[in-house]
């Protein structure tokens, strides 16, 4: 190794003359120093260094300060904060007490974090421990205070720029970090930040273009990486996504990159739509904040409600996603168990994001107040806002079924009926409430044959009964006499209501006034003969003669 103070060329004249060094002094002297560890921010070789040093008692200079420092950028928190307590033991440093109130706040211990980080002397360390652990306190007052104490220093105004990251002010952490690279354009970490409120702001194509001057200087960055497969992922699919991922699948020393990262782990199950949710989600609900939303979103999607709204019933929203997630779980729930206490606080979730200054003219805030009104029935009001977003979301199954529902609430059958034959879900396809809605679509847009084949291609059930109901209805109050009547045939012979025999009675009728006028061929009218033979009401008889004397007298054969 070159001395400090000796030049190379002496130091090669040097190593000409010089002995032959045994191999095991070789490996000694080749042994790399915490200086060497320090700057590659190899932490595990720091403390690997460190702690043989300490079992071999050298008397090495704030070994414990060091032991400490590198535990803690290792993430062994619990570790670091043993190391500054035998550190404060041996050394009168008042300032160990701010490191230690880093650990404390790093194990998510906010309020202990605080009482330590006062037991400090004054310094810009201790004003961003307080401002961050007010934050998470929710102390609005103690962060105020704390804020005006922030100077102009990159590492003070970092500290602003994550707290406005956290409250959801993106674009004024934006710009902070943007000022910052103005003046280091060499700090490239930055972008990384930059990005990341871009993505924020869902930017997503500008994120990726941030991204990359940070990606092409540091390719296996993981943070960055995660990043790229985030946006990858909104912009085109969870396979994009899965795909940019395997630049640290490659990368990894232990060839499986997902189980060394929880945050990587957790975003393959969001990528592979829901796939190991519940074994992969559960344990990291206390890690990643996001993972309790998508285990919230995964019991949402298999239609368990109650698991939903026990894992958000106590999560106070923040951001507006937040918000509106569990709008989603409170619908839900309300019209699973017909609560109307429930639907009206998500009516009122809905509310609060869709009339918000920041969401009113955003996709998702007009969705919400599409969802407000849903909920009140006011579907001409909700058709205003859907119809606004309607082209970005053509093939969505779920916008064509609240769509083609509040348009068909709203009279508009026509458009009803189009919205609902592009639902592809075969589990929404089955559903009675979609069979119902589209049968009427196609009564209502005189179309009965249509309604009549989706009751025939029903099983025997109360649903086929029902939807026979409101074929028999809808199709006599539409003059579609003819299905009407083979309606109120079959109910008849399923249940001997009298209203089912006025019913058939009626429709017959207003079948032959309709082959008289030349409207109906008379086949119908033959058909509709036989099935008034089929009932015991003694008015058959009546009914019967009237139309086969005018049959007779026109020449047409109804037996």
């Amino acid at each position: 190794m070159i001395r400090p103070g000796t030049s190379l060329t002496k130091q090669k004249q040097k190593q000409r003359a010089a002995p032959k060094v045994a191999p095991g002094k070789r490996a000694e002297s080749a042994r790399p120093t915490l200086e060497e560890f320090l700057t590659t921010c190899d932490y595990v070789g720091a403390i690997t260094l460190l702690e043989f040093e300490r079992k071999a008692r050298e008397d090495r200079p704030r070994l414990l300060m060091w032991l400490a420092y590198s535990y803690f950028h290792n993430g062994d928190y619990k570790k670091a904060l043993d190391a500054y307590d035998d550190a404060m033991r041996k050394e009168n440093n008042p300032s160990i007490h701010v490191y230690k109130a880093c650990c404390l706040y790093a194990l998510c211990q906010y309020q202990e974090a605080e009482e330590e980080a006062k037991k400090a002397p004054d310094s810009s360390l201790k004003t961003r421990v307080l401002f961050q652990s007010a934050h998470k306190r929710n102390d609005e007052s103690a962060m105020m205070i704390h804020h005006q104490a922030l100077s102009d220093s990159k590492e003070d105004q970092l500290c602003l720029a994550a707290i406005q990251y956290l409250r959801s002010h993106f674009q004024e952490a934006t710009d902070i970090y943007k000022r910052m690279l103005v003046e280091d354009r060499d700090d490239l970490a930055l972008n990384v930040y930059i990005a990341f409120c871009y993505y924020k702001l869902d930017y997503y194509d500008v994120a990726l273009e941030i991204l990359q001057s940070y990606l092409t200087a540091n390719p296996h960055s993981t943070v960055a990486v995660n990043l790229k497969a985030c946006s990858h992922y909104q912009l085109y699919n969870g396979k994009a996504a899965e795909a940019e991922l395997k630049v640290l699948q490659q990368a990894s020393s232990s060839g499986n990159i997902f189980q060394e990262h929880d945050l990587l782990q957790h975003n393959l199950v969001v990528f592979r739509n829901g796939e190991n949710a519940i074994q992969v989600l559960p344990p990291l609900l206390d890690i990643i904040p996001e993972a309790r939303l998508n285990l919230v979103i995964y019991h949402l999607r298999l239609g368990e409600a109650v698991e939903a709204y026990n894992l958000i019933k106590d999560l106070e929203p923040s951001m507006p996603r937040e918000y509106i997630l569990k709008g989603v779980v409170f619908a839900a729930l309300g019209q699973a168990t017909n609560s109307r206490e429930h639907l009206k606080l998500a009516q009122q979730l809905f509310q609060l994001v869709g009339a918000s200054a920041s969401e009113c003219d955003t996709i998702p805030g007009r969705q919400c107040m599409a969802s407000c009104f849903f909920l009140l029935r006011q579907f001409e009001d909700v058709l205003v806002y859907l119809k606004s977003i309607k082209a970005y979301f053509s093939n969505d199954d779920d916008f064509n079924w609240n769509y083609g529902l509040a348009c068909a609430a709203a009279g508009d059958y026509r458009e009803a009926k189009d919205a609902l034959l592009q639902i592809q879900n075969e589990k929404y396809r089955s559903e009675f409430c979609y069979l119902s809605w589209l049968t009427r679509c196609h009564i209502m847009s005189n179309e009965p044959a249509r309604a009549w084949e989706a009751y025939v291609r029903m099983d025997t059930s109360n649903e086929s009964f029902n939807l026979l109901h409101l074929i028999a209805n809808d199709c006599y109050k539409m003059g579609q006499f003819y299905y009407a009547c083979k309606a109120f045939d079959v109910l008849e012979r399923l249940d001997p209501d009298p209203e089912f025999w006025e019913g058939k009675r009626g429709a017959a009728v207003g079948v032959f006034q309709r082959v008289v006028a030349g409207k109906e061929s008379t086949d119908k009218l033959r058909e509709v003969v036989q099935l008034l033979r089929g009932s015991s009401n003694p008015q058959v008889e009546t009914v019967t003669s009237v139309i086969k004397k005018w049959a007779k007298d026109n020449r047409v054969k109804v037996e």
